[in-house]
């Protein structure tokens, strides 16, 4: 699965487009990193909301029941092959790893100022 990274100036506007379509979807939260492996924090929860506030420096994914914050976000990358939003990958200061995925893939193109820039060339497989 190809990944595509999104510079940091475009996060907030880009998860504040996404989370109006997110709504209710069934998604699970994977943690993964060197000393603690991988974990399931959350298993198929309908999804509220992800935002990230670049004040704190933090972002905020909330599902029904937990609200999952990453501080320190360094970097995010976007599945969004064939205009479907599979999952996204939030790597944190430490070099943890928070991986959400949707059940259901989410057809929603990203808007025109928040898509992923070309010019970026950092793509990675999972």
């Amino acid at each position: 699965m190809a990944l595509q990274k999104l510079d940091k100036a475009e996060w907030h506007s880009f998860l504040d487009y996404l989370s109006k379509g997110l709504v209710g979807k069934r998604t699970e939260i994977e943690v993964a990193s060197l000393a603690l492996g991988k974990q399931i924090e959350a298993e198929w929860l309908p999804l509220l909301g992800i935002v990230y506030d670049p004040k704190d420096d933090v972002i905020d994914v909330a599902l029904e029941g937990v609200d999952h914050i990453v501080n320190r976000p360094r970097e995010l990358y976007v599945d969004l092959a064939v205009g479907n939003l599979a999952s996204l990958e939030i790597v944190d200061a430490d070099d943890n790893r928070q991986i959400i995925t949707l059940r259901d893939p989410l057809m929603l193109p990203p808007p025109p100022e928040a898509r992923p820039s070309a010019q970026q060339g950092q793509e990675r497989s999972r």
